[in-house]
C-alpha cells in the first residue's frame, strides 16, 4: 500500500480502526463518511480474508488480511500429555502410521493369497504376524483418536484454567491478557505496519479489541516526534458482554487489555450517557465520555423511491397488522418470544430482517412457526444497505425490540431504536432499563416483560388498537437531536479541539 501524501487542504489525517469487516457496521461508515465530508483525510482499517482497497464517500477503505499463526488454537499445536497422554504428536505422524498400517495388511492379504493359490494353508509364522498385525492396527486407532480428540476445541471452563487465569491475573495485573489471550497480538500484526505507514495525526479506535493497537500505534508516532492523538470509540460495556469463546480466560483476558490501554486515550466517545459514566468510573476516566448516538442521517431517513418496501417484499395489503424486529438473529435477542406470541395476535403477520436469514437459529424459529400453525404470517429476510434501512422498515405498524435482560440491554439506545424512531413507527420494547423508560417517557410505544409472550402480545394489541396516538409523538422535536448530523457534529468538534492549535 502506497497511501498518498497529505495535501494542504485536509484539516488532518485520521486513521481509523475495526478489527473486523465493515459491511454491517452503520456507525463506522457514518463515522467515516461524515469526517471524510467535514475536512479530513481519512484511512479506515479493517480485517477481511482477503486485502482491498475501495472508496466510501471521500473515506479510501483498506482491508487488511489477517496475520496468522498467532490465533491459532495452541492445543493443536502441541501434545497434551495430562488430557491425552497417548496421542500422536501433531506433526503428521499420525498419517504416516495409518498408511504404514494399511500397507502391512495390504502385504499379509498378498502373502496369504500366493500360499492358497499355490493349493496350501498360510504358513504359521504369517498367521502370527496376521495377529500381531491386529494389535497394531488398535494401537493406531487408539493414538490417532486421541490426537482427533486434542485436536477439537476444549471448553476451558474447568479448574485448570479457572486456575490458570487466576494466577496470571495475580502476578500480571492488568498485563494478564498477553499470557491469556496472546490472539490479541494478531491485531497488532495485522494493523501496526499500515498504521505507521499511514503517519496519521489521529487514530479512532472502535472497540476494545482496537484499543491496544491504537494506543501502541500512537506511542510509535510520537517517539518520532508527531503528535498522534487517539479517539477510543466504546461500543459497549465489556465486562456486560456475553464472551465471544468458549473459554473463561477470554474475557478476563479483553478485560484487562482494555484496562491497560484506556489511560492512553487523548478522548473517549461512547453510545449511551450511562455507559459514558460507567467507563468513567471503571476507568478513572479524567473526563467523562463524549456520546455520540447511533442515529440515522437524514439521507438515510428520506426515502427517495429507490428504497424496498418491507410490506411489498412481503406481499401484505397496507391494512394488514405487520411488526417487524431488525437486527442480528440470537437467542438473546427475543425473536423467540415473538413466535410464541403469535397464536395470540390473530392475523398479525411478524416480519424478522435479520443478518443471516438461514442460520440454524433463524431455522429452527420457522420451524416453530410451522409447529404452532403460523408459518404463513412469518416472512425472514435479509438485511438492506444502511442508508435504506429506515424508508424499508416505515411500511410496517410497529418496531419490535424484545431482547433479554443482559447488562449491555439495559444502558443505551440501540440502533435500531434510533432507526424504528426515524421511520415513524411505535416501538414495542421489553422492560430493558434504558429504552423502557425512554419509551415511557416519550410515549412513543410501550413496554412488554422480557421473555413473557402473553405480555408482548398485550403490548401489540394496545399499539395496534390506537396506532395514531403513538405516531403523534413524532410530530414534535423528539427527532431533531436523533439524527446522525447532529451526532456528527459533537464528533468533528472533538475531532478540532484534539487537533487544531486554539487560537
Amino acid at each position: 500500500m502506497n497511501p498518498t501524501e497529505e495535501t494542504p487542504t485536509h484539516r488532518g489525517r485520521i486513521v481509523m480502526l475495526v478489527h473486523r469487516e465493515i459491511h454491517n457496521d452503520s456507525r463506522v461508515q457514518k463515522i467515516a463518511v461524515s469526517a471524510a465530508e467535514a475536512g479530513w483525510e481519512v484511512f479506515l482499517l479493517g480485517r477481511a480474508p482477503r486485502s482491498s482497497t475501495r472508496q466510501l464517500g471521500g473515506a479510501t477503505v483498506h482491508m487488511l488480511r489477517p496475520a496468522t499463526g498467532v490465533a491459532l488454537p495452541r492445543h493443536g499445536l502441541h501434545r497434551s500429555w495430562l488430557r491425552h497422554p497417548l496421542a500422536y504428536p501433531p506433526n503428521g505422524i499420525a498419517g504416516y502410521r495409518r498408511e504404514w498400517i494399511s500397507s502391512w495388511e495390504a502385504s499379509i492379504n498378498e502373502r496369504r493369497d500366493v500360499s492358497r493359490y499355490a493349493g496350501g494353508r498360510p504358513p504359521a509364522w504369517l498367521r502370527a504376524e496376521s495377529l500381531v498385525h491386529k494389535v497394531g492396527r488398535r494401537w493406531v486407532r487408539l493414538r490417532t483418536n486421541q490426537l482427533t480428540a486434542a485436536r477439537q476445541p476444549r471448553r476451558h471452563h474447568g479448574p485448570i484454567d479457572r486456575g490458570y487465569a487466576a494466577l496470571w491475573r495475580a502476578l500480571a495485573g492488568s498485563r494478564s491478557w498477553r499470557r491469556l489471550d496472546p490472539t490479541l497480538w494478531e491485531y497488532e500484526l495485522t494493523f501496526g505496519p499500515t498504521i505507521d505507514r499511514l503517519k496519521p495525526d489521529l487514530i479512532h479506535a472502535h472497540d476494545f479489541r482496537m484499543l491496544g493497537v491504537g494506543a501502541r500505534a500512537a506511542m510509535r508516532g510520537r517517539l518520532k516526534g508527531r503528535q498522534v492523538k487517539l479517539v477510543w470509540d466504546a461500543h459497549e460495556y465489556l465486562p456486560g458482554i456475553r464472551s465471544w469463546v468458549d473459554n473463561v480466560r477470554w474475557k478476563q483476558a479483553n478485560m484487562d487489555h482494555e484496562r491497560e490501554y484506556a489511560r492512553y486515550a487523548d478522548a473517549v466517545v461512547t453510545v449511551s450517557d450511562t455507559l459514558a459514566e460507567m467507563l468513567r468510573e471503571r476507568h478513572r476516566l479524567p473526563r467523562t465520555p463524549h456520546v455520540i448516538l447511533n442515529a440515522p442521517s437524514t439521507a438515510e431517513i428520506t426515502a427517495d423511491g429507490t428504497a424496498p418496501s418491507l410490506r411489498a417484499q412481503c406481499g401484505l395489503a397496507a391494512d394488514t397488522p405487520l411488526v417487524v424486529y431488525s437486527g442480528g438473529a440470537a437467542e438473546q435477542r427475543g425473536l423467540r418470544t415473538m413466535v410464541e406470541a403469535m397464536p395470540l395476535l390473530d392475523d398479525v403477520h411478524v416480519a424478522f430482517v435479520v443478518n443471516a436469514p438461514d442460520s440454524p437459529f433463524v431455522t429452527a424459529l420457522r420451524e416453530q412457526a410451522a409447529a404452532l400453525g403460523v408459518a404463513g404470517r412469518l416472512h425472514v429476510h435479509p438485511f438492506v444497505p444502511h442508508d435504506q434501512v429506515v424508508p424499508f422498515l416505515s411500511s410496517a405498524d410497529i418496531g419490535v425490540i424484545p431482547i433479554h435482560h443482559y447488562p449491555n440491554h439495559e444502558i443505551a439506545l440501540i440502533t435500531k431504536f434510533f432507526e424504528y424512531s426515524q421511520a415513524r413507527l411505535p416501538i414495542v420494547v421489553s422492560d430493558v432499563k434504558t429504552m423502557a423508560a425512554t419509551v415511557r417517557e416519550s410515549g412513543q410505544g410501550e413496554v412488554f416483560r422480557a421473555e413473557d409472550a402473553a405480555d408482548y402480545a398485550r403490548a401489540v394489541r394496545a399499539v395496534l388498537a390506537d396506532p395514531a396516538r403513538y405516531r403523534a409523538v413524532y410530530e414534535t422535536d423528539l427527532l431533531d437531536s436523533w439524527t446522525w448530523e447532529a451526532q456528527a457534529k459533537v464528533l468533528d468538534s472533538l475531532y478540532s479541539q484534539l487537533l487544531e492549535p486554539a487560537s
